[in-house]
């Protein structure tokens, strides 16, 4: 796990500020209800939060705030960001799911793991419930596919799940944990 002290510089800040709402001002139905000025004083008051939405974005997720049913958290007053790319970012393919998975492999081992990437970044890979909901406000994955949280009995027997959407359908699916492709990668999940 990345253990360096995770901060933005202040021009950076104001780079991700800038590109964050943006994004937030041109995609408006994914959270209905919700002010921009609010969000951005979450933000700002939390700089290893913009760090980690910079990893997003530089990873390709295309991080936005989502008010679904799971989305902005009124009981802890936290807003959650979600990877809302079209496809899964490129950023973050062609690894398998977990350590566990990546030191099993032994040739043609990849990069990283979709577990590790994501606590590197500081977030969390979505789980089939927030990947479903992700999918009622938007088509993704049509062409590409993501990891999601595996259950422990399925990880414990080797097995690993993922989605996609295909047929104007959200799928769920499972491989081989130490598997990998090139358009599989996984989605993340920020609160703030």
């Amino acid at each position: 796990m990345n253990t360096a002290k995770r901060e933005v510089s202040s021009e950076l800040q104001a780079e991700i500020l800038s590109i964050l709402k943006s994004r937030f001002e041109k995609n408006m139905n994914r959270h209905k209800d919700v002010e921009w000025a609010d969000v951005q004083a979450k933000l700002e008051a939390n700089s290893e939060k913009l760090w980690s939405l910079n990893e997003m974005e530089i990873t390709g997720g295309e991080p936005d705030v989502v008010s679904i049913a799971i989305g902005n958290d009124k009981k802890t007053d936290e807003y959650i960001f979600y990877d809302c790319s079209a496809e899964s970012p490129k950023g973050r393919r062609s690894i398998c799911y977990d350590h566990q998975a990546l030191e099993a492999r032994k040739e043609h081992k990849p990069e990283n793991s979709a577990v590790e990437m994501a606590a590197d970044m500081g977030i969390t890979i979505l789980t089939e419930e927030q990947y479903r909901e992700l999918q009622q406000i938007g088509n993704f994955d049509t062409k590409t596919s993501s990891w999601i949280i595996t259950p422990e009995p399925i990880r414990k027997l080797g097995g690993a799940l993922f989605c996609d959407r295909r047929y104007n359908t959200v799928f769920l699916y499972h491989n081989g944990a130490e598997s990998y492709y090139a358009a599989r990668g996984f989605r993340g999940c920020l609160r703030v």
